[in-house]
Formats: C-alpha cells, sequence, structure tokens
C-alpha cells in the first residue's frame, strides 16, 4: 500500500466509524497485513485499498455494507485469495475497502440424516472436508487449491474441480444462502426446501455473480455419505481421441461411479516431474496423452469395483485405446497420482509467461477442438506452445498458452498475450464454448465478455446488476464493464 498518508476528511470518517464497529482486530490499514492480500493469486493484478475489514459476523458486515453505502465507499469481498481471474483484487485508485470473510469461518450445523452443512463463508474447503469426515459424510467437490479456497469465493464463482462429472459444480452444491445486500439488508434463504414456487430462486442469481450482487456470508451445502472405497488408474494413450472413447467405455462400465477423468499431455506430466524433483511418473513410458480415472464406491469393500475397472480398461487396452495403465495399489498411491494432476498449474507457471484459459466446448468436441485450436495457435504466434489439461469429461479444459523462451514476464502477456487470448476466445466462440468454464470472469475477462457474450444476456446482467447495486459499490470492475461501449 506504500507510505502512509494523510486522508481526506471524509476517508478519516468513515474509518473512525469502522474501526468502532468493527474493533482494532475488524479494521486495519497497517500495509505489513493488508499488503499480502492486494495481489492476486496469479501475480497478475495488484491494488490498493483503503483499508482491510474483516468482520466476525453476518450482522457485523451488514453494519459495515451499510457504512460503506453511506459513505459510498466501494466493497471488494476477498475469500482465500486463490482466485485465477483477479476478481478478488482491488483497482489501484485506493478508494475501496477490501473485505475479508476469512474470520467468519464456523461451521454452524451438521445434520448427517438430511445430508447437509450449514457454513460461513470463510470456511477453508480442506476444512469443509475433515469436518464432513468426521461426521462420516463428504463434500462433494474438490481441487487444487483446497487448503485456501473458501466456500464464499467457492459459492461466488459457482466453483467446478475435478468431481463435476459426477456431481456438479458448486452451484448443484447449494442447499441455501445467506448474504448481505448491497444496502446492508441480510437475504437469508439458509433453510433448503425440496419445492418453492415462490418466484424467482434468488439464491441462484447470487452463485456465480462474482461478489457483484451481493456478499455470501454463510451457506446450506448438500453432503453424501463416506465413499468407503475408491479405485484411481492413471492411464497412458496416443491420442486425446482416444481419450474421450476410453471416457465413454468407463461410463458405460462403470455407471454413476466414474467420478472423475482429467487428461494430461505429457508435457504437463513432464513439467510436474522437473518442478517437484520428488515426484515419479506412474508408468515405465512416456505417452502424447495421460487419463487419471477415479471410481468410488459407498461399499466398505471396493474389490468389485476395482475388478470392474481392470477389467474395463484391460477392454480399452484390446481395442487399442490405451497403451498402458496403473492402478493405485493403495491410497497413498492414489494421492500421488492426483498430487501430480494438482501440481500442473503451478509447475506450468514456474516456466515462464503464459496465459491461461478456462474455456469449455460440448463434450463430444473437446478433442477436435484441442486439435484444431493448438497448432492454430501456435502458428499465429511464433514460438509459443499450447497445452491443454484437465477436465475432459467436463468439456472443459485449461487451455494455456506459453510465452516464446526469450520472454519476458509481466510484458509479454499485456502485449502479445493479449492478442493470444483474444484469438484462443474467438475460437472457443466460434465452437459453441465459453470463455470461462469454472473459474469465472473477475477482471482478466471483463473486456472479453462484453466483446464476445451475447449483447441480449449482457443487457438483462446489466439490469440485475443496477437494480441491486445502483450505486455499482459492489466489487467494481468485475464480471460486468461498467459502460457497454467501453469494449467493442
Amino acid at each position: 500500500m506504500g507510505a502512509t498518508m494523510t486522508l481526506p476528511s471524509p476517508a478519516t470518517s468513515f474509518l473512525e466509524e469502522a474501526t468502532n464497529l468493527l474493533g482494532q482486530r475488524g479494521l486495519t490499514s497497517d500495509p505489513e497485513l493488508v499488503e499480502t492480500w492486494l495481489t492476486d493469486w496469479r501475480g497478475r493484478y495488484t491494488g490498493r485499498a483503503l483499508a482491510m475489514a474483516s468482520p466476525a459476523s453476518t450482522a457485523q458486515l451488514a453494519a459495515l455494507v451499510k457504512l460503506c453505502a453511506a459513505h459510498r465507499v466501494p466493497i471488494v469481498p476477498q475469500g482465500g485469495n486463490s482466485g485465477m481471474a483477479g476478481g478478488a483484487t482491488p483497482d489501484d485508485s485506493g478508494n475501496a475497502l477490501l473485505l475479508s470473510l476469512r474470520r467468519m469461518d464456523r461451521i454452524r450445523a451438521i445434520d448427517r440424516d438430511a445430508g447437509q452443512v450449514v457454513c460461513e463463508a470463510g470456511v477453508i474447503l480442506q476444512h469443509l472436508h475433515e469436518a464432513a469426515d468426521e461426521a462420516g459424510m463428504r463434500f462433494a467437490l474438490t481441487l487444487g487449491g483446497k487448503g485456501s479456497a473458501t466456500i464464499g469465493g467457492l459459492v461466488s464463482t459457482n466453483a467446478g474441480g475435478t468431481q463435476v462429472l459426477r456431481h456438479g459444480t458448486m452451484r448443484a452444491q447449494v442447499l441455501g444462502l445467506e448474504a448481505v445486500l448491497a444496502n446492508g439488508e441480510v437475504f437469508d434463504a439458509l433453510t433448503p426446501l425440496k419445492k418453492d414456487n415462490r418466484g424467482f430462486d434468488l439464491k441462484q442469481l447470487l452463485i456465480g455473480s462474482e461478489g457483484t450482487l451481493g456478499i455470501v456470508t454463510a451457506a446450506t451445502l448438500r453432503l453424501l455419505p463416506a465413499s468407503n472405497g475408491r479405485v484411481t488408474a492413471w492411464t497412458g494413450l496416443a491420442a486425446i481421441t482416444d481419450a474421450r472413447a476410453l471416457l465413454r467405455r468407463v461410463e458405460r462400465d462403470l455407471g454413476e461411479a466414474l467420478e472423475g477423468f482429467e487428461v494430461v499431455p505429457a508435457h504437463c506430466l513432464d513439467s510436474v516431474l522437473a518442478h517437484q524433483p520428488a515426484a515419479r511418473a506412474p508408468l515405465a513410458g512416456r505417452h502424447h496423452w495421460n487419463a487419471l480415472i477415479e471410481c468410488v464406491s459407498s461399499s466398505a469393500d471396493s474389490s468389485d469395483l476395482r475388478d470392474k475397472l481392470e477389467t474395463s480398461l484391460a477392454a480399452a487396452m484390446e481395442e487399442g485405446l490405451l497403451d498402458d495403465a496403473a492402478i493405485a495399489a493403495n491410497e497413498r498411491q492414489a494421492e500421488d497420482f492426483w498430487h501430480l494432476r494438482d501440481s500442473i498449474s503451478a509447475a506450468e507457471r514456474a516456466l515462464g509467461p503464459a496465459m491461461q484459459h478456462d474455456i469449455s466446448v460440448p463434450v463430444e468436441k473437446m478433442p477436435e477442438f484441442i486439435l484444431a485450436a493448438s497448432p492454430l495457435i501456435e502458428a499465429a504466434f511464433p514460438g509459443t506452445q499450447a497445452v491443454a489439461f484437465g477436465h475432459l469429461g467436463d468439456g472443459n479444459v485449461h487451455f494455456h498458452v506459453l510465452a516464446p523462451a526469450a520472454a519476458v514476464r509481466g510484458e509479454w502477456e499485456e502485449a502479445e498475450g493479449k492478442a493470444v487470448s483474444a484469438r484462443v476466445h474467438d475460437l472457443v466462440c466460434e465452437w459453441g464454448g465459453s470463455i470461462s468454464a469454472e473459474h469465472g470472469i473477475g477482471q482478466m475477462k471483463v473486456d472479453e465478455l462484453a466483446r464476445l457474450h451475447d449483447p441480449v444476456a449482457l443487457s438483462l446482467m446489466r439490469s440485475v446488476k443496477q437494480a441491486l447495486d445502483p450505486d455499482g459499490l459492489l466489487n467494481p470492475g468485475k464480471l460486468i464493464a461498467a459502460d457497454p461501449t467501453a469494449c467493442t
């Protein structure tokens, strides 16, 4: 935040009132405490903030939002600061209040019989997993950043992860919601109802809105019985089209037991192995493509599930769909397989500058999209390398374009990198896909959404924003471009 400056009188008045409301622990302008949270996880965006607020309850937050509304102070909500689109980073004006939800981290209730948990926005995903496990249940959404991602952030971005194939995105996990609106009112819809036809489902409007319509404070989430048995396999394949055929075969053979199907190209596995010398390749040979498969059983005895997967993979090998396969012998080996997959983003980032694209196209088109788009991008931008990995079963891959060897981090992204992303997004739209499958729009893709999204949908989104946040104080500059003519 830089050196301490003499604040204008309105800001001084606001900070005094906010300190009286939240106490010294709940509000700070100390650069050493705030600065860490002013840069996004990828290191692409850095902003400034008037101060950082850390309310301890929904009531405190509601009072704070009313205070912000009275003083016209913008609010930038933040969970674990692990987002991939700069959605929780303030701009460089220094006028906004950075709002941390991390103190609101209580798990209010777990109901095993109902299969539900009520938890606050600041609960870390891994802690929810642990609490559910202690209760003999599980929360069926996970991702690589589970040690830092918070429930509020996951709801606000409608996060996906590696179990969407069977269980859906965060939207499918939310049974009820509590949020503070722009005027400080509390929207309380935490009680889940199987049937409720009282007009719009307003909680669904808030899910995925990235803090631009309201600030999520708590959620009632769906829990499932603990999976007592799982079988995880790593397979080596010659082509991405073979991976799709393998996916369909395992779906037919295993049915709903198939919970995850991730594709990893040789380049990504090589990067992880180089980045983490202690890691080991699951298979003896090097394969152009790899598929990580996970099947889950509610039975304590997973031997039948293992037999079914072995039979399915053996049949696939006879059909020429895969070259080799290894089924994890125990939980440790299964976790090692997943660690390789979860380490890709960090390993790729260590290689140098890159433009990362979180895109989706229809599942049946994804292999052909990768095969068509990769050479087009590499030809249009000499020296780059296109790498796609991730959730093939969901029609969602992370399409990274690595910069040429001599590129300077920070400079290349702002110059050629933007042109790269525009071309990737053009191709995605030509294939009937989405420029954001699970990471959200944030500030990274605001201009691209305005350029490429359906004008009717954009108009509706702006109308909703105007109705719920007429002063534009909630997470300004994110998701929806303030000026419809700003991007053409």
